[in-house]
């Protein structure tokens, strides 16, 4: 049984080094999984605490850690947290204008930052940022300051007084200060602290099937307080993290490292899903016949019930036939799935945990360190198309106009220097309003179904929520990315960006020259297979409901162009802004 802890680092001595395991951490360098000790993990974030306090670095200051995940990630947080400093983990992928405003807003006074790239990019927004004094890199480059510059492993001094600030830190001590991608407006800087974050680990850890022998599969950002969050729920249970290559090679990667576990987006699941069935569409004769049928139970499935004898028989025959090329696919010994950050669709969920892969799909937000409530795969306690029960520790209330509102240890202290902000996203009874709304079906499973300020009306004084009908329509394995509007207008309407993989597939089935996607949105055979998807499910909606007119785009939205934020979610006002003539036009 695990030792109480009150701060992160505490996992350090209570759950690494007892663990003590060879592969506390590893990643593949030149071809290669480099692993690394928990002994050799501990030795270098003390010699990196103790380089911190050479450089002057004082309780409370700033530290920003610019970086795709990597072992150096974590040996500087905790290296960052034994000083009683605070970090600001950023995105890799946001602007340089954004980079700026945080250097500024947060007062940073060293970077660390993982390649050439992001050096240059800290050193354009560092600029005008008087209180940085270095950016260290992770990455050995010419001309800059490497990382391991920090460490010092000689000096008792700064060991001594390492352990003194150590001790001075209490559980409700500022811990980070993440800042929120945001969907409007500048970011703002989330303040969490040691003991946000650890009851919210605590909240979950029962209902992880994790054990020691467990290794997880990291792919999602770290900046990102799930993916940071999971990984010290890991540590605390002692298993490795194995950190993958990047985006493009998780594949390969699941297949080398064989991981237990692993949390994701649902557009991944989405995009595995998609490819399996493409390729079960590609096959001939029997093997397409069994394909289908095996896939036909699979959308059927619920692990809460017990469909019967004949039923069962047959999903065991298809689990050999079928969903255990699933399992190879995803390493073979995967005990649960974590999905987060986005809607799951309820037929994933299905198919996946009848392929004998369980997916569980949780739910929460920044302010909450971030999880508000899950579903259980251990044991079992979950309804599919539900985000779950609420965590250990946390209350939910459904307030009037529907929207969740939230208590528990995991609240955030408040919005850095935005106190006005703070109180009005925390009430003055504690509650935390989340800006979704929902409902607790069966009076414990949480269900999402919009953004309160989302929702918009039309000319005809109906109600619309644009999530849910969002959602349906990306069912579709011809739709990647979809926007509904129609605030005042008289029906609804929607920006589609189509899967353009997929429609190349069909458009050879079809005997339909493929030439350029800005072409082919505009070609009549594809705008009427779009329109027939989005028909097929508006059958699902009231009348009012239902999208009426479609505008296909050629470029689909990145966070690049800054028309969706780092967690993938559409910028609408920027978007609705850039499109504007093309919606109007649905409306004339």
């Amino acid at each position: 049984m695990s030792q109480p802890i009150n701060r992160i680092f505490d996992l350090l001595t209570e759950s690494i080094a007892k663990h003590n395991k060879p592969d506390t951490f590893a990643s593949k360098i030149k071809g290669e999984w480099v692993k690394v000790s928990a002994t050799d993990f501990i030795n270098a974030v003390n010699h990196l605490s103790y380089g911190l306090l050479k450089l002057g670095v004082k309780k409370g200051d700033k530290i920003a850690i610019i970086s795709e995940s990597r072992p150096e990630w974590n040996i500087v947080d905790f290296g960052i947290q034994q000083v009683g400093a605070v970090s600001v983990p950023l995105y890799p992928n946001i602007t340089v204008e954004d980079y700026e405003y945080i250097f500024h807003d947060a007062d940073i006074s060293y970077v660390f930052v993982g390649d050439e790239t992001l050096l240059e990019r800290a050193q354009e927004a560092a600029k005008d940022a008087k209180s940085i004094k270095t950016i260290y890199t992770f990455d050995k480059i010419k001309g800059a300051n490497h990382w391991q510059e920090v460490g010092d492993t000689a000096n008792n001094e700064n060991q001594a007084k390492v352990e003194a600030i150590k001790a001075s830190i209490k559980s409700d001590d500022l811990l980070t200060l993440i800042y929120t991608s945001g969907t409007t407006g500048k970011p703002k800087g989330v303040m969490l602290s040691h003991w946000n974050i650890i009851s919210d680990f605590e909240g979950c850890k029962d209902y992880f099937p994790i054990d020691p022998d467990c290794r997880a599969l990291s792919f999602l950002p770290l900046n990102h307080v799930y993916e940071r969050m999971v990984l010290y729920l890991y540590m605390r249970l002692g298993a490795s993290i194995y950190y993958a290559q990047n985006m493009g090679t998780i594949a390969e990667d699941l297949k080398d490292v064989k991981p237990h576990i692993f949390t994701t987006v649902p557009r991944l699941l989405e995009k595995v899903y998609d490819k399996i069935v493409a390729k079960g569409y590609e096959l001939g004769g029997l093997k397409r016949r069994i394909f289908l049928w095996a896939l036909d139970l699979g959308l059927k499935y619920d692990p809460n019930f017990d469909f019967g004898w004949w039923y069962n028989q047959q999903l065991k025959l298809a689990q050999k036939l079928v969903f255990s090329k699933w399992q190879e696919a995803l390493g073979g010994n995967i005990r649960m799935i974590c999905s987060g950050a986005a809607a799951l669709q309820p037929r994933l969920a299905r198919v996946f945990w009848a392929a004998g892969i369980p997916v569980s799909e949780g739910y929460g937000m920044t302010e909450s360190s971030p999880v508000i409530a899950t579903n259980r795969v251990k044991p079992l306690d979950l309804r599919i198309g539900t985000v779950g029960p609420v965590i250990d520790g946390g209350t939910i209330k459904i307030a009037d106009d529907g929207e969740i509102l939230y208590k528990g240890p995991n609240v955030m202290i408040g919005y850095y220097n935005q106190p006005e902000l703070t109180k009005e996203v925390i009430d003055k009874d504690g509650w935390l309003h989340t800006g979704d709304i929902g409902k607790l079906e069966e009076g414990k499973y949480l269900k999402i179904t919009d953004r309160k300020k989302e929702i918009f009306k039309t000319s005809g004084g109906k109600y619309v929520a644009p999530q849910v009908l969002e959602n349906k329509i990306k069912e579709s394995v011809y739709v990647e990315q979809i926007m509904v509007v129609g605030e005042s207008q008289k029906f609804p309407g929607a920006l589609i960006v189509p899967e353009f993989a997929a429609l190349k597939d069909w458009a050879k089935a079809n005997n339909i020259a493929y030439t350029t996607d800005a072409e082919m949105v505009e070609n009549h055979d594809v705008q009427k297979l779009i329109n027939d998807e989005v028909h097929r499910f508006n059958k699902e909606f009231a009348p009012y409901e239902q999208v009426k007119k479609v505008k296909l785009l050629a470029n689909p939205w990145t966070i690049e162009s800054g028309e969706i934020t780092p967690t993938l979610k559409p910028k609408r006002k920027v978007i609705v802004n850039k499109y504007k003539d093309l919606i109007d036009a649905m409306y004339e």
